[in-house]
């Protein structure tokens, strides 16, 4: 067997799974003003981006070849409506349109959600001290059509409400946008590994947690129910997030339904490999380029992940 590993020309020769840069997409947070670039302490490397700088990202996303970007967006006032998710004039609804402008060929992926924008970091509407789940579909859909009249090339819902992907296809094709895909983020487990994006998108909760909503880490087929049902009400696509912590579970998805799969190497994940390297305990590169094989590896298609500038260069 050491025959065909003798060298790293026989290596790649025969290597199984190969990554390229446009297999991933790139997380971005933008936020108001100009000029802004506000690093995010827990994530080094990435910051608050206002929309000029955001242009230069999205500019170096293009040329790197990757797969496209997700917007994030930070409003700068915040309220029990989430309004600023679907207001016309939003942040992100501005992002895009300046993107459009300056990066026509770079494919806009929006995170449909609505925890970013709300007073009490929920991601919906909380009636007596829970997220409502119908009340807040009429919030999503109103933002997933604000984002693909703004110039968003596919939309991602995140906030894991029940019916959401119906409600969002729906509300896109009665206003015209009937070829705009969803990107569902189809099984979206209640995770450790999002403190540092927290951080990022100023959205932690201000009271309670999102398990009534975002899946129990121990349950498999649940997750293939949620994906099964996510595709059933029009999903185009689906992801598992986070990632490394659930490899299995895109394996699963992977083997049973025949759409794109994404998953979504998360803050967390990217901060720890980032802490630990920062140390002197692991080789950064090697251990980026290896959980980004193992994601790839476990089936998913697509891997949304922090990594995607450096991996892209040290790919090309």
């Amino acid at each position: 067997m050491r025959r065909l590993r003798a060298t790293e020309p026989l290596r790649r020769l025969v290597r199984e799974t190969r990554l390229a840069p446009s297999q991933f997409v790139l997380p971005l947070f933008v936020c108001e003003g100009e000029g802004v670039r506000r690093e995010i302490g827990s994530m080094p490397g990435h910051a608050q981006l206002s929309i000029d700088r955001l242009i230069e990202e999205c500019r170096a996303a293009h040329t790197l070849g990757l797969g496209g970007v997700l917007l994030f967006g930070i409003p700068a006032e915040k309220d029990e409506a989430a309004s600023g998710a679907y207001a016309e004039h939003g942040i992100v609804q501005r992002a895009l349109a300046a993107i459009k402008r300056e990066v026509p060929e770079l494919v806009l992926i929006t995170d449909v959600c609505n925890c970013e924008y709300t007073s009490h970091g929920h991601c919906g509407k909380v009636v007596g001290g829970d997220v409502d789940n119908d009340a807040t579909l009429a919030w999503l859909a109103a933002a997933a059509v604000s984002h693909a009249r703004a110039g968003a090339d596919m939309v991602a819902p995140s906030d894991m409400m029940d019916g959401r992907v119906a409600a969002i296809r729906r509300a896109l094709d009665e206003a015209g946008f009937p070829h705009t895909p969803i990107l569902s983020y189809a099984a979206k487990f209640a995770s450790a590994f999002y403190g540092p994006f927290r951080e990022a998108a100023e959205s932690a909760p201000q009271f309670g947690d999102r398990r009534s909503y975002q899946m129990d880490a121990a349950n498999a087929r649940e997750a293939m129910r949620e994906i099964e049902l996510d595709l059933e009400e029009g999903a185009d696509m689906i992801m598992v997030k986070p990632a490394l912590p659930y490899l299995d579970l895109i394996r699963l998805a992977r083997d049973r339904f025949d759409v794109p799969v994404a998953a979504y190497q998360v803050s967390g994940e990217f901060s720890m490999i980032m802490a630990a390297a920062r140390n002197g305990w692991i080789d950064r590169d090697r251990a980026m380029l290896e959980t980004l094989t193992a994601i790839h590896r476990a089936g998913a298609g697509i891997i949304l992940t922090y990594f995607a500038k450096d991996a892209a260069k040290l790919l090309s």
